[in-house]
């Protein structure tokens, strides 16, 4: 691709981009206003039902496998899912689907063609807060017993469901693993997308296929972790080799890294040799400590190693201005056989918390995916007091001490969820699921009680809230005749 087209795309994204902006920071200062007043009388009148009672809502030897975040449909009518019965089995998976809430009504919206049991594989389905389209993670078709599902084999598949019963696939991230790369493209898997609030950005965990043969054969070079982005509505055109229609496509969306990481991070710096476990801060980014309105940015953790050479994972965040695509033809936005593609020069990368010298130092506790607040003043994590007790914690993006939010005698067995008016976390606990007041930190079990299918596995998990704040849906496993399966379930928590 030729310098100036690189230009050219940018100038289309970042006319368009500008605009949203002017109406994201608009409703960031409406929101703020908004929630001063609305949410201090509306939703403050919600109260925890003490008679609350769950409702599983699929059944049957099929598993109905949530994802982490974004389940819901904009207008909290569907559920998408995928088919798998355990979370590591998405390499044979082959079904995506959307259960509708009410009626219970299931829609096959989409089946991986060829399915074996090494691939291609698909699952954790993202639904557009804005519009009917969903994401999922897709294996490469070419995917067989000498190349199976893996990290750096599957990409971003996209369904516009305007037609429910006949949906529209597409490609949203191109894929390009054969010298000369293509900026826009990336060389490799990526994975676990979350959409911002605008619908218009797509984040995601990146593994790049390029340096994982490169370092299999190069001591120097590390296969590395990292997060990335991608801009919609501007395709990128790839030309596969021959024979490599399966493993080199195009997009419909432009891709870039959203951090750097390194093979060899220096003890006691910033530097990181893995990111991952990111989120959008703000529905519309944030103000800074100075006063000034970040345009977008990314949290995510990032692995540092502390001055005695341990590994510690601390909350990062990449500011990206508002003329993000500045000088993009000043760098290498398509990698090389031994380095990554380059993260946007314009692209600040900040540590957000120092937490080596603590009695329990780092990001701790089940696996989670951050969380920010909708106007972006704060970012929740976990981790453990010191009591040694996994707590959900909150920090500023622009740094500062971590706040402790829950004071659990306790600890969770799942990630968390914020609520949308940012006032509850729920999460869960052996089996049952818990809101946290995120005011006065106090926790509270809600639903019936129940006793796990299988002491030794977790059964709750991939709780997600419904964007009314009003219904909470998550997985539980339910065991049949012929094995145990992942179904949905779901709780409206409060009292009216």
């Amino acid at each position: 691709m030729r310098i100036d087209s690189i230009h050219e795309i940018a100038s289309t994204i970042a006319k368009k981009e500008k605009f949203i902006s002017l109406i994201g920071m608009l409703g960031l200062v409406v929101g703020l206003l908004v929630s001063c007043s609305q949410n201090s009388t509306q939703m403050k009148a919600l109260s925890i039902n003490p008679e609350a009672v769950e409702k599983q809502l699929t059944f049957g030897n099929q598993g109905h496998f949530l994802n982490h975040r974004q389940a819901f449909s904009p207008k909290d009518e569907w559920l998408a899912f995928d088919g798998r019965k355990e979370d590591s089995k998405l390499g044979e998976n082959d079904l995506i689907g959307l259960l509708h809430i009410n009626s219970g009504e299931i829609l096959e919206l989409y089946r991986v063609p060829g399915q074996q049991m090494y691939g291609p594989g698909a699952g954790a389905v993202s639904y557009n807060p804005q519009k009917e389209e969903v994401v999922f993670i897709r294996g490469l078709l070419s995917a067989g017993q000498s190349q199976p599902y893996h990290i750096t084999r599957r990409s971003a598949i996209g369904l516009n469901l305007k037609d429910k019963k006949s949906p529209v696939v597409f490609h949203m991230d191109a894929r390009d693993v054969t010298p000369p790369f293509t900026p826009g493209a990336l060389r490799g898997g990526t994975h676990a997308y979350g959409y911002s609030q605008d619908g218009n950005w797509l984040s995601f965990t990146y593994n790049d296929e390029v340096i994982e043969k490169t370092a299999a054969v190069n001591p120097k070079i590390k296969d590395l972790r990292t997060v990335a982005f991608m801009v919609r509505g501007k395709g990128v055109q790839v030309s596969p080799e021959p024979g490599r229609l399966e493993e080199e496509f195009s997009g419909s969306d432009f891709a870039v890294l959203g951090a750097t990481v390194v093979p060899f991070p220096k003890p006691g710096s910033d530097e990181i040799q893995k990111a991952c476990e990111e989120t959008w801060v703000g529905n519309a980014g944030y103000v800074n400590s100075d006063g000034e309105i970040i345009y977008r940015a990314l949290t995510y953790l990032g692995d540092v190693i502390s001055q005695e050479g341990q590994v510690v994972t601390e909350v990062f965040v990449t500011d990206i201005p508002e003329d993000w695509d500045r000088n993009l033809g000043e760098q290498n936005l398509a990698g090389t056989d031994v380095s990554l593609p380059e993260m946007p020069k314009s692209f600040t990368q900040r540590r957000i918390t120092y937490t080596a010298d603590r009695k329990f130092p780092g990001v701790q506790g089940p696996r989670h995916w951050l969380s920010s607040s909708k106007n972006g003043d704060r970012i929740f994590f976990y981790a453990k007091s010191d009591e040694g007790i996994v707590q959900v914690f909150a920090v500023s993006p622009a740094g500062g001490d971590p706040v402790q939010i829950t004071r659990n005698d306790f600890s969770p067995d799942t990630g968390f969820s914020l609520s949308p008016d940012d006032k509850w976390i729920a999460f869960g606990h052996q089996n049952q699921v818990f809101l946290t007041d995120t005011e006065s930190g106090n926790s509270y079990q809600v639903g019936s009680a129940s006793q796990p299918d299988q002491p030794d596995q977790p059964d709750l998990c991939n709780i997600n809230w419904s964007y009314s704040g009003k219904t909470l849906a998550y997985n539980k496993r339910v065991t049949t005749d012929s094995g145990s399966y992942f179904q949905v379930f779901i709780l409206d928590p409060f009292l009216e």
